[in-house]
């Protein structure tokens, strides 16, 4: 099981960018955080998750 954003999912074995797909995210407009570390976008594609890690998604807003 892969945690993210505080609830487990069965998302082992896939890829950050079938995740945020999935979960309907937009890559560009989020910063994503794997296991404590920053995740560089360009790494999305390469990044299989593994069970027990702890993801989380941080989507950016606007406002003034």
């Amino acid at each position: 099981m892969v945690k993210i954003n505080g609830c487990q999912t069965d998302y082992d074995g896939k890829n950050m960018t079938e995740i945020l797909g999935i979960m309907g995210y937009d890559p560009k407009s989020v910063a994503v955080e794997l296991n404590e570390n920053i995740l560089p976008k360009t790494k999305y594609s390469d990044v299989v998750l593994n069970d027990g890690d702890i993801v989380e998604i941080v989507r950016f807003v606007g406002g003034g």
